[in-house]
């Protein structure tokens, strides 16, 4: 029996079990604009040949040093965004329930989350920022406008909450998935926050944390080591999950000082390993786009994804990801199973536009060749 088929088992048995599994999520929120760039046109509309790769974008852009240029963005969707509200509605879809903190909307919600509002409960304290997603087949550019976001504080979490009201939040919760690390000034004050205020006054109880740092380039490394060694702090509350796509571990892997390593399955799991026991942490997941590896106490996991050079989709590809992983460790399943409900979650979102429903997954997995 393969990887596939053993998870695939797993999830009839066990899947059903997530109606009652309460996920604490924030704390982002973004309007995302969804954008081809054009490289000429021909008529209104569509007719247009797209730029397809961000090296020949690029080159587009340095043609203009010292003149002028102008891009067009063809606008393809308006959607909900943000690494919170993207891993929080594909937790909903598969049958949890969700409580979401976050940058919705500040004095009402924001027409893009109202569908969101209404499946999930909502605390929302600022509005939400925004992104230009430029989709090419080799990556994509996130331009992003996010001043709103230096409004998200502790503070203001008890001025929405109350503090009896923050604690009954997170007393409650089965997994508190904490995102986007990087555009949220105040996040490592929060982080501290919570392990020095809010979690200790806790009953203790079976807890799982997701942190996901999102593209930490922008910010130093003292600030990345800082955010690090805080987030270990919550082991002491709970299993603890540090979220990677490969970037991210790279910098994270730099950040620690470890030497340039191979991208392969070897590579994966020995940097997943070493990022683990450096953090002492329960669980590092690290996904490439072609595949997934993981590491806990218990020794390393590795997978092959089920990558598609066609994607429908690739903004929230790794927010998926990230749900479905945390959906199968809230079920239990093994380091192994937890990767391939990952996968299957980005891989059916990238294919469709759609988070998927449990059933969706289960035959994601039976027709995946």
């Amino acid at each position: 029996m393969d990887f596939k088929s053993r998870t695939l088992e797993t999830l009839r048995t066990h899947g059903p079990s997530l109606t009652g599994k309460l996920s604490v999520v924030g704390l982002d929120g973004f309007v995302d604009t969804i954008v081809t760039p054009v490289a000429l046109r021909t008529a209104q509309g569509e007719a247009f040949t797209p730029i397809t790769t961000i090296s020949e974008f690029g080159q587009r852009i340095l043609g203009a040093a010292g003149k002028s240029t102008n891009i067009e963005f063809y606008p393809r969707m308006d959607k909900l965004g943000g690494n919170g509200p993207i891993m929080a509605n594909a937790l909903l879809s598969a049958g949890g329930r969700v409580t979401y903190i976050g940058a919705l909307g500040r004095t009402s919600i924001h027409p893009v989350f109202q569908d969101f509002a209404s499946k999930a409960e909502v605390i929302s304290i600022a509005d939400p920022a925004s992104t230009t997603a430029v989709e090419f087949t080799d990556g994509k550019l996130m331009l992003g406008q996010m001043r709103s976001l230096d409004d998200i504080t502790f503070e203001r979490i008890v001025e929405k909450l109350s503090r009896p009201g923050v604690d009954q939040t997170f007393a409650s919760a089965d997994l508190v998935a904490l995102v986007n690390w990087t555009m949220i000034p105040n996040m490592t004050a929060i982080f501290q926050s919570l392990v020095e205020i809010v979690l200790p006054a806790l009953p203790a109880r079976d807890r799982l944390f997701f942190f996901d740092l999102a593209d930490p380039e922008k910010r130093s490394r003292a600030d990345l080591l800082n955010a690090l060694e805080v987030i270990g702090k919550f082991e002491k509350f709970g299993r603890v999950t540090l979220g990677l796509n490969l970037k991210e571990a790279q910098q994270v892997w730099a950040a620690l000082d470890y030497p340039i390593i191979k991208e392969d399955e070897a590579g994966l799991r020995k940097m997943s390993a070493d990022i683990r026991s450096r953090l002492g942490v329960s669980t590092v997941v690290v996904h490439p786009k072609e595949s997934a590896a993981c590491a806990t106490a218990e020794g390393t996991a590795w997978i092959p994804g089920p990558y598609t050079a066609k994607p429908l989709i690739t903004t929230g590809a790794g927010d998926h990801f990230n749900a479905g992983f945390s959906n199968a460790q809230l079920l239990g399943l093994s380091p192994e199973a937890c990767l391939t409900v990952g996968v299957s979650t980005s891989g059916h979102y990238v294919r469709t536009g759609q988070s998927p429903t449990l059933t969706d997954l289960i035959t994601f997995l039976q027709t995946w060749n």
